[in-house]
């Protein structure tokens, strides 16, 4: 087991928890996307970033040179599938990880120059270094080339990428010019973990000096963009919302809140809240999705969440995900935690098949019949093999090799579990086993296994949707046992502790309907399903006779179905009543009425409809799909 974390507060960072020192996913539902990630998922992705010329890149930038093949940022895909690697390999050795770690790791250090420079489309195309920040995506490539390091640093002992990393850090502290931003937010994440694994303050004092940096409209413009595509319209400490292309805010936010977490901003970690509260109640999906405009793959106004425009690429999940963690250590408030699971389930998963060898670069809430797939990233074409701008696939695949890292922190009171999954948390001299069948069942059950003398607390995330009670060996828990504010708080069980005992947690997983607030006017009179943590839709393979876009809810009865062919059988559909829209001649084909006409619409029926979660979609072929319904 891994004994370190994705994201280490150094002892003297301003947090309220910090990450438990070992996490391990074993079976159940993480456990299977976990097992088909390093069997499936990572090979492929080696396959694919090495046809794709990135490897070769690397190779050409360390000989005699050559041209150049794939974007601008075909380093990162590199880097982020060593990130990858790195985890697996922590997780449980393999010969042939290990292979092809070092190899991947000989061509990136082998790539460098002299001075500590590394970029290869740069390098291969006789560019000046840092001449073209805005669009080169230089810095996003060395942020994640630093985070790839200080994994291969903490899950596998190897110091190699580490040096390359610092090498490169090293060359931006001395010959970075001193109001340089990068187009693409993502090395000010990069350069805080790295001065959190090296010691080296200049690292941290360069990400601080990026933060503060932005927002002053520095960087050149683009096209019909203006300056809040990039982050750079009003300053981070001054934003009350989130603005721009939603990858790149969402990973400025984290590495804002890694910086205010390490030199104690109080005032800049209070807007990164504001900023995340508004980005919820105004900009989000109900899947935790971000980003609602295709133009510029950036967030919309506030409620501007049409579900078949919706972008909600993977990469913006995985983003939210690094942030939301962040303000969970900094802050403690389950909130953070909350949406964390959300997107987790609902706005990653989707980004790839069952079979861990096919994605979605957008994330669509709705297709309708007929809808256009011509655009290789359209949810109508289904997932693809690969992308030409592959992002989000080997960002896939880092998330879930370092997902035991995200279950649990501790505190000096004790340990806190966030997120539910099979398998085991080490938290400095506690022990925890936990058993459960969550998603699909709300019964969680935690065996301590090693404990220390004295009284600690225990603290069991209760999901804001779901009602939660405790027992320990057997009985209801202790009268010291609290729930935070009920529903989305912690039930907080303080005992001294002996090897053995055994906690229980239930919470109701069941289906259940949920509405839009009335400004999310594309949702009006519809509803969406949802069982537990898992958001469900409606899709046109278990609807034969009918077209999805013409179904609706008849009633607020909802069922647990039986396992679907084509489906895993631990999956479980939810099912109601529901109609079918009639379609009336008199109309004549024009889809509008007078206003005298009577508003609501026929119906034919009754149908059963029948509910998957969302994030099983487009398993068993593509087609129509809808989150939201209409409920008649």
């Amino acid at each position: 087991m891994s004994d370190d974390a994705v994201v280490r507060p150094r002892p003297d960072a301003a947090v309220t928890l910090r990450p438990a020192s070992g996490g391990r996913v074993e079976g159940g539902f993480w456990g299977a996307r976990q097992r088909v990630n390093r069997e499936v998922t990572i090979p492929l992705g080696g396959e694919r970033i090495r046809e794709s010329g990135a490897f070769a890149n690397l190779e050409l930038a360390g000989g005699a040179g050559g041209e150049h093949r794939g974007k601008v940022f075909a380093d990162s895909d590199v880097y982020k599938w060593l990130e990858a690697v790195a985890w697996e390999r922590g997780r449980a050795e393999d010969e042939s990880l290990a292979r092809s770690y070092a190899e991947a790791v000989r061509l990136v250090a082998g790539a460098q120059r002299p001075d500590g420079y590394l970029h290869t489309h740069t390098q291969l195309t006789g560019r000046p270094p840092y001449s073209d920040l805005a669009s080169s995506h230089e810095l996003y490539c060395a942020g994640h080339l630093m985070q790839a390091a200080v994994a291969g640093r903490r899950a596998t002992g190897d110091d190699t990428l580490l040096g390359v990393a610092g090498r490169v850090a090293d060359h931006l502290v001395k010959d970075l010019p001193g109001d340089a931003l990068d187009g693409h937010p993502e090395v000010e994440t990069g350069l805080a973990e790295l001065y959190r694994e090296t010691g080296v303050r200049p690292y941290l004092d360069l990400a601080a000096r990026m933060i503060t940096g932005r927002g002053h409209e520095r960087l050149p413009l683009k096209g019909h963009h203006g300056p809040g595509i990039r982050q750079d319209r009003v300053p981070l400490r001054d934003a009350t919302a989130v603005e721009g292309h939603a990858v790149r805010a969402m990973y400025l936010a984290a590495g804002a809140t890694d910086v205010a977490a390490e030199t104690s901003d109080r005032g800049l970690l209070d807007a990164l809240e504001r900023q995340w509260l508004d980005m919820v109640a105004t900009r989000t999906y109900l899947t935790g999705g971000l980003g609602s405009v295709w133009y510029g793959e950036q967030f919309g106004g506030p409620h501007e969440l049409a579900p078949e425009t919706a972008y909600c690429e993977t990469c913006a999940a995985i983003g939210s995900v690094q942030w939301s963690w962040r303000m969970l250590l900094a802050t403690g408030a389950a909130r953070y935690a909350d949406l964390m699971e959300r997107t987790l389930h609902n706005a990653v998963l989707p980004g790839i098949s069952l079979t861990g060898d096919r994605f979605f670069y957008v994330n669509a809430l709705r297709v309708r019949a007929g809808a256009n797939p011509d655009d290789r990233r359209a949810a109508a074409r289904g997932r693809q093999d690969w992308f030409g701008t592959a992002c989000c696939p080997p960002n896939v695949m880092r998330l879930l090799s370092s997902l035991g890292h995200y279950l649990a922190t501790r505190d000096d009171d004790g340990v806190q579990l966030h997120l539910y999954a099979n398998g085991t948390v080490r938290a400095g001299d506690v022990l925890l086993e936990v058993e459960t069948d969550y998603p699909w069942d709300g019964r969680v059950e935690i065996v301590v296994r090693e404990t220390p003398d004295r009284p600690w607390t225990l603290a069991l995330r209760v999901p804001a949707w779901a009602d939660g009670a405790a027992g320990v060996n057997g009985e209801p828990a202790n009268p010291t046992a609290t729930a935070a504010n009920g529903p989305g708080g912690y039930h907080r069980v303080r005992r001294a502790w002996r090897p053995g005992d055994r906690v229980s947690l239930d919470l109701a997983v069941r289906p259940r309907l949920t509405a839009a607030v009335p400004r999310l006017d594309v949702a009006r009179g519809q509803v969406a399903v949802e069982r537990g943590p898992l958001v469900y839709c409606l899709e046109q393979v278990d609807h034969p006779g009918v077209i999805v876009d013409d179904l609706c809810v008849a009633g607020p009865d909802l069922r647990d179905g039986a396992p679907l062919p084509g489906l895993p059988a631990e999956v479980v559909p939810v099912l109601a009543r529901g109609r079918a829209h009639a379609h009336r001649a008199e109309d004549g084909g024009f889809p509008y009425r007078t206003a005298t006409a009577p508003q609501e619409p026929e119906h034919a029926g009754p149908v059963e409809l029948t509910f998957v979660p969302y994030h099983t979609w487009a398993n068993r072929g593509a087609g129509p799909m809808t989150i939201w319904t209409p409920m008649h």
